[in-house]
């Protein structure tokens, strides 16, 4: 994808999930969340190659100061990525997010392992991750779920999910309540959280 088809594709994800968002130029100066997406693909290109991996490591800290957002060189990240008020979001090596995946602030998709093997989740397309929340291990989150404010992840969940609490368990999305997930966590009932 060219530059500027892409520029324009984050744009418009911004425009989309943001109702505060008023224009590119404001959206280009002022979102740390979209800023750190920008300098971790650059990153990511980075450490592909054995040469460039603490150029990739050292560009990634100097994101995490500027943004707050803290997202290793090596995690891979799909395309309409968006991150909402980005301040302490953390995102582990082995991470795998999807396309069209929303972070609120202060998520964290963290590993539980010191092995070298695939210790951070797998999040699926269309998952929105609510505040606080923190995804640990080698889980995956299937596609069109939610993750509830504060939740704990700890297992894999299905597809179609709404999923909160400590540790975090899921019950499906009904069909009426499958609306934009941008608006999940305003559905999310309140008894789950018990």
């Amino acid at each position: 994808m060219a530059f500027f088809e892409r520029l324009s594709e984050d744009l418009a994800t911004v425009k989309s999930h943001d109702p505060a968002a008023r224009s590119n130029l404001e959206i280009i100066i002022n979102y740390s969340g979209m800023h750190a997406i920008w300098m971790h693909r650059l990153a990511h290109k980075l450490w592909q190659k054995d040469s460039t991996k603490l150029a990739a490591r050292t560009l990634s800290q100097f994101s995490r100061f500027l943004t707050g957002v803290e997202i290793h060189p090596g995690a891979t990240i799909g395309r309409r990525f968006f991150i909402d008020h980005g301040m302490g979001i953390v995102i582990g090596e082995t991470a795998e997010v999807g396309d069209d995946v929303m972070l609120y602030h202060q998520v964290t998709l963290g590993g539980r392992s010191l092995e070298k093997v695939k210790r951070h989740p797998t999040i699926g397309d269309r998952v929105t991750i609510g505040t606080g929340a923190k995804v640990l291990g080698p889980v995956t989150i299937g596609a069109d779920s939610a993750i509830g404010g504060n939740a704990v992840v700890v297992h894999d969940h299905p597809a179609d999910s709404i999923i909160t609490g400590i540790p975090a368990k899921s019950k499906p999305r009904t069909p009426e309540k499958k609306e934009p997930l941008v608006d999940a966590v305003e559905y999310i009932d309140p008894a789950m959280w018990i």
